[in-house]
């Protein structure tokens, strides 16, 4: 499949969060913007496609979840990873984040300790923080260029008396795609003290060539307590349309999450959004190929450049995702300095690790999911601006 992924497609002024969005969040729009996480591609023709036609439609009215679309979610994570997921097993959800927010209040209460593992998304933060739970932070450990999980950590974290885990797989914004060893470590401890744990799997068809992601439920058993949360959002450019879906063998886990989605109204969605899911999953296998190549191809583009030119930014090799964890430690700056000298010297807007948590100081995350004619120009300041 042939796919330009070097096409310029001017999104400002169309209310886009990461263009239109940038004076907001960064107090000026005179950056390029490689900060939020969607790409400047076109969405799959598949997706599109299913749009127009759904649009041909002249009425909108309240939609219901067709049967279609939970085939196609099973079929699509049964070729792609094997995973076999009986149609029960599925509930669909307004979002990953709300999902968050969502399973904390119902499998813990309140000062309940929740384990997150940063730095991390920073929605998974909030998702404690906001409903009077207990934060408790199991820091991941940079060994070697390399981010691992510290299980010894962890497994005090759960002695401390927490109820959830709050897992990022792959790991936004570190890159990390877990290997099936140190999974089972998790689980094991989950088993261990009980705990519920939420699996943040939005970004699993995003890895790159030598790498396998596994969902975590190929390794529970029945006992396990665990819930995953995928979305067609990331792997085919739709965050927007804001559909998702939850995944939960216990009954009870799936019932529990119905009924606050229900309790907010939240039962029924957009049928553009539903078009779109499914014709996601049912045609863009072959454009999702493409991208990863084209985002090896960007990231191997970055990576190359830094080490010739830009020795004092050191990338952590991503795994997964089309987020770059930027290790700048060795400019010497403050993150106040180190934020300066990217968006209002260099003009490149990225997102400061800070806000990611602990071990994000230093740091910054770039997005590389756009042309590669963007980064190029991104570079090419920050080169100018150190010489």
């Amino acid at each position: 499949m042939s796919v330009n992924f070097d096409q310029l497609i001017d999104r400002n002024g169309t209310a886009s969060v990461k263009h239109d969005g940038c004076e907001g969040y960064f107090g000026t729009k005179a950056v390029l913007p490689l900060w939020v996480a969607d790409m400047d591609f076109a969405a799959p023709e598949a997706v599109s496609r299913a749009l127009a036609d759904r649009a041909a439609h002249p009425v909108y009215g309240y939609t219901l979840y067709p049967e279609s679309i939970y085939q196609t979610l099973m079929d699509w994570l049964k070729k792609r990873y094997g995973w076999q997921v009986p149609r029960e097993c599925i509930v669909m959800a307004p979002g990953v984040v709300p999902t968050l927010f969502a399973s904390v209040l119902v499998f813990t209460k309140p000062d309940d300790g929740v384990i997150v593992q940063p730095p991390v998304y920073f929605p998974f933060f909030s998702a404690v923080t906001t409903s009077a739970r207990r934060l408790i932070e199991n820091p991941l450990q940079l060994k070697h260029s390399r981010y691992v999980m510290d299980l010894e950590h962890l497994e005090r974290c759960a002695a401390e008396g927490a109820r959830m885990l709050i897992l990022c797989s792959p790991h936004n914004p570190v890159g990390r795609v877990w290997r099936e060893a140190e999974l089972k470590d998790v689980l094991r401890i989950a088993r261990r003290y009980d705990l519920t744990i939420l699996s943040d799997e939005i970004h699993a068809d995003l890895t790159y060539p030598g790498q396998t992601h596994t969902p975590l439920a190929m390794l529970s058993g029945d006992s396990d307590k665990l819930i995953t949360a995928v979305a067609p959002s990331k792997t085919f450019n739709i965050p927007g349309l804001g559909l998702s879906c939850i995944i939960a063998a216990d009954p009870a886990h799936r019932a529990a999450l119905r009924t606050i989605f229900d309790s907010l109204h939240m039962g029924n969605f957009n049928p553009f959004s539903i078009a779109a899911f499914e014709a996601a999953y049912r045609g863009g296998a072959d454009w999702l190929d493409s991208l990863m190549r084209y985002l090896a191809a960007n990231r191997d583009f970055v990576s190359d450049f830094l080490t010739r030119n830009l020795p004092a930014i050191r990338l952590i090799q991503p795994e997964g995702t089309y987020l770059l964890w930027l290790d700048c430690r060795e400019m010497g700056l403050s993150d106040e300095a180190l934020r300066d000298f990217f968006v209002r010297q260099a003009g490149v807007g990225m997102n400061p690790g800070t806000v990611f948590g602990q071990g994000g100081s230093g740091f910054m995350r770039l997005n590389i999911a756009s042309p590669r004619v963007v980064l190029a120009d991104a570079l090419a300041r920050i080169l100018r601006l150190l010489k």
